[in-house]
């Protein structure tokens, strides 16, 4: 096992024992791109995001977590959903095994240049048609399908 791993909706998933806040930013660029980097942890193409410390928001955190993962500055234009379903557990090499707790941000880049950080080993902005040929894990494809049917209202789940 790499030092993550995701499971969703499998009845052989280890028990959590963590939960633990956090967000992704999706930030798309003018041509509808969503930027999005590949994780060093699992391969994936996922969002950029994190978990909260103390003594910050979660947008704080959001906007912090996507200047460390991709050199960008962001600020926070809305809430694309709340995303805790508990039949995704992600488990990581050192035991923890957290239940998901992601609320997703819409952002919008106001400074920064592309950079890969030492969680990614590519970042850049991807056309949603591009997506499908891509390893993305099925919670972040549901963010991605929220995104484009462009919901009057932020998702809760």
């Amino acid at each position: 096992m790499g030092k993550r791993r995701d499971y969703y909706r499998d009845p052989n998933a280890p028990k959590p024992n963590s939960l633990v806040p956090g967000g992704s930013a999706l930030v798309v660029d003018a041509r509808g791109a969503i930027l999005m980097q590949r994780r060093s942890d699992s391969g994936n193409w996922s969002l950029p995001g994190g978990v909260m410390e103390i003594g910050e928001t979660l947008e704080q955190c959001v906007i912090r977590e996507t200047k460390e993962e991709t050199g960008l500055d962001i600020e926070i234009t809305g809430l694309l959903g709340i995303y805790t379903d508990p039949e995704h557990v992600i488990e990581y090499a050192d035991g923890e095994v957290r239940q998901e707790f992601n609320t997703t941000f819409h952002g919008r880049v106001c400074g920064g240049r592309v950079a890969v950080s030492g969680e990614s080993t590519e970042v850049r902005f991807i056309q949603p048609d591009e997506l499908a040929e891509l390893p993305v894990h099925a919670t972040v494809r549901l963010r991605l399908q929220h995104h484009s049917e462009r919901r009057a209202r932020p998702y809760l789940g």
